[in-house]
């Protein structure tokens, strides 16, 4: 959420970002009701004062039908108090609701930009590959190795779910094991979340109540699904004041995660690239304001490691001004090469969140015993998303054969398999 003195004392700076966006913000809107409140605010305090003096002259008054006449007084300025603290809570309501459907401020050094069509690619790592032979996508890998079974998840649920069976399964297990063991070498520390969040969780990492349509909701116990571990990670922190020095916090997290998406028919949704249940690795990092560029570079860096490791080709693309997410200052994207698909697809989107999720979710700390309270920093990063990890490594690693050669990172986990047949 913005600060909204910051909205008071630099309209045109929040217009302009917002601007930049390709947003219509009601700023002007805003500002007139945090003007109402404050009128409203002043009057109710001034009232209450008059009448906490009056309170004090009645106790004093020892003519009993003097005494009854201002206290009959009093009633009406207490209706009056009454109906201004009413008139208060309405006005908070509607600045509430408006300034938690405002996106966060961009950062200076995000680029101008419409669309993800106007996202600039910083660098590519690695050749585009071309294997010598001609590449299968992953749904027909899959399918002919038995390791994905797409008429089994439309059985068990309906569209866009599939099973994974066998080598699949555990090629899948694999990668989210080894993931989190290198998250950890990279310094961060694992954590284990619920699935399910109450609606103040979702509101403080900025989901609600923007993507409220996109959520799974358990109406009857009024839980929600998790999106992503972002969402739950955020609060672990919520309404806690930290320590300066306990200020580099870095957390990984698997989760699955679901997602209404709303998609159409066509070439991009197959296989198992969208679908409304997928697993990921998250990073998370809660910093001083300060630290938080040098974090983004750690994250985007870590991020890129894991692609580096798996031996896939990557590019890494900063994302325009009307494709930076609701909460986020500044986006990272790295896509990795899939030649069965003959396309890149996004494993890892890295971004800054400046103070916006903090301050949602009252996540503060102390620069000293006694200093005044600030709100933190929040990053947070893909490390990596699947299925489109699964996809790039069945893809890159296919033989001619048609089997699938397991990456020497993973063969640890993959229990003796060396080539998937």
């Amino acid at each position: 959420m913005l600060d909204l003195n910051l909205i008071r004392t630099q309209p045109d700076v929040v217009l302009a970002s917002m601007a930049r966006r390709g947003l219509d913000a009601p700023i002007d809107e805003v500002l007139s009701l945090d003007a109402r409140r404050r009128a409203l605010l002043t009057e109710a305090e001034q009232l209450k004062a008059a009448r906490n003096a009056v309170s004090k002259e009645i106790g004093k008054i020892k003519d009993a039908a003097e005494k009854q006449a201002k206290i009959a007084e009093q009633k009406g300025v207490g209706d009056k108090i009454a109906a201004l603290d009413e008139r208060l809570r309405q006005v908070d309501s509607e600045m509430f609701t408006l300034l938690s459907a405002l996106p966060n401020l961009l950062d200076a050094r995000v680029p101008d930009g419409k669309d993800d069509s106007e996202n600039v690619v910083l660098r590519t790592v690695g050749p585009v590959s071309t294997l010598p032979f001609e590449p299968k996508p992953h749904w027909e890998l899959g399918t002919a190795l038995g390791i994905i079974n797409f008429e089994e998840g439309v059985k068990l649920t309906g569209s866009r779910f599939y099973v994974l069976h066998g080598a699949g399964a555990r090629l899948q297990r694999a990668l989210i094991a080894w993931m989190l063991d290198l998250h950890i070498r990279q310094g961060y520390t694992e954590v284990y979340t619920p699935f399910m969040v109450k609606e103040e969780t979702m509101f403080g990492a900025g989901q609600l109540p923007k993507f409220r349509d996109n959520l799974y909701r358990d109406v009857e116990e009024d839980l929600w699904m998790v999106p992503t571990a972002e969402v739950p990670v955020t609060n672990l922190h919520r309404d806690e004041i930290l320590d300066a020095a306990d200020m580099s916090k870095l957390y990984t997290a698997y989760t699955p995660c679901f997602r209404r998406e709303k998609m159409a028919a066509g070439r991009d949704v197959r296989g198992i690239k969208r679908g409304h249940q997928f697993d990921k690795v998250e990073m998370y990092a809660f910093t001083l304001p300060e630290n938080s560029d040098a974090a983004l570079e750690k994250m985007r860096e870590d991020a890129e490691l894991t692609c580096a490791a798996l031996g896939l080709t990557y590019r890494v693309k900063q994302l325009c001004a009307g494709d930076v997410g609701f909460a986020a200052r500044t986006t990272y994207d790295i896509e990795v090469w899939a030649p069965g698909q003959q396309e890149w697809l996004e494993v890892s989107s890295v971004s800054n969140c400046g103070d916006f999720q903090a301050r949602r979710a009252n996540v503060r700390f102390r620069r000293e015993a006694g200093a005044r309270p600030e709100f933190a920093h929040t990053l947070n990063g893909s490390g990596l998303g699947l299925p489109r990890t699964m996809i790039a490594v069945m893809e890159n690693y296919q033989q001619a054969d048609g089997s699938i050669a397991v990456p020497k990172v993973l063969k640890p986990w993959m229990g003796g398999i060396e080539v998937i047949r």
